[in-house]
C-alpha cells in the first residue's frame, strides 16, 4: 500500500502547479494545451479496432482541454483519498500491460476498500481496452469472467446481503 501511495505521490504535480492550473482553467478552459500520447495507440491492441476508433467521428482525438485536464486531476486525487470508503461489491479488471492507467491503483483499491465482496483480475499481456481492443479470445475470457462474477452474486441472492448486514451489525456492536 505504501509503495502504491508513493508512486502516486511522486506523479502528482506540486500544489503551486495545481493552483496555477486551477486559475488558468477558469480563464481559458477550452485551451487545448495538455500534451499527451495518442491514447488510441496505447489503449487498443488490435490494429483494425484502432482504425475503427480513428474513423469514428464521435470519438474525440485532440489534445485534452485545460479545464478537462484539471477536473480529471482534481477528481482522481479525491477518489484516491477515499478508496477505503468503497463498500459495495465490485470487480476490478485490469490489463497487466496497460499503459493508460496504473494497475497499482487498481490493486490499491482492492486492498484498501472496505467492501467484503471484492474481486480483482489482472490479465497478463492485455492492454487497457479489455472489452474492445483485444483479440477475440481475450475478449471472450474477460466477458466470461464478468458474467461468471455476476451470476455468482445473483445466485447468492439475499443470503449474501444478510451476511453482509450481519457483519456490519456485528462490527458496529464492537465499536
Amino acid at each position: 500500500f505504501l509503495y502504491c501511495t508513493q508512486i502516486a505521490d511522486d506523479m502528482k504535480p506540486s500544489p503551486i502547479v495545481i493552483s496555477i492550473l486551477k486559475w488558468l482553467s477558469t480563464i481559458i478552459p477550452t485551451w487545448k494545451i495538455i500534451p499527451g500520447q495518442d491514447i488510441i495507440d496505447l489503449a487498443i491492441k488490435e490494429p483494425e479496432i484502432r482504425n475503427q476508433v480513428r474513423q469514428n467521428q464521435y470519438c474525440y482525438k485532440g489534445k485534452i482541454r485545460l479545464r478537462t485536464g484539471f477536473e480529471l486531476l482534481r477528481i482522481s486525487t479525491d477518489i484516491e483519498k477515499r478508496l477505503q470508503e468503497v463498500s459495495l461489491p465490485f470487480l476490478v479488471l485490469h490489463g497487466k500491460e496497460d499503459k493508460v492507467t496504473d494497475k497499482d491503483v487498481s490493486q490499491q483499491l482492492h486492498k484498501v476498500a472496505s467492501s467484503i465482496d471484492k474481486t480483482i483480475k489482472i490479465y497478463p499481456e492485455m492492454w487497457h481496452g479489455l472489452l474492445y481492443g483485444e483479440p477475440q479470445q481475450n475478449l471472450d475470457r474477460v466477458y466470461a469472467d464478468i458474467i461468471s462474477w455476476l451470476e455468482e452474486r445473483s445466485t447468492l441472492g439475499n443470503s449474501r446481503l444478510e451476511r453482509e448486514h450481519k457483519h456490519e451489525n456485528d462490527r458496529s456492536l464492537k465499536d
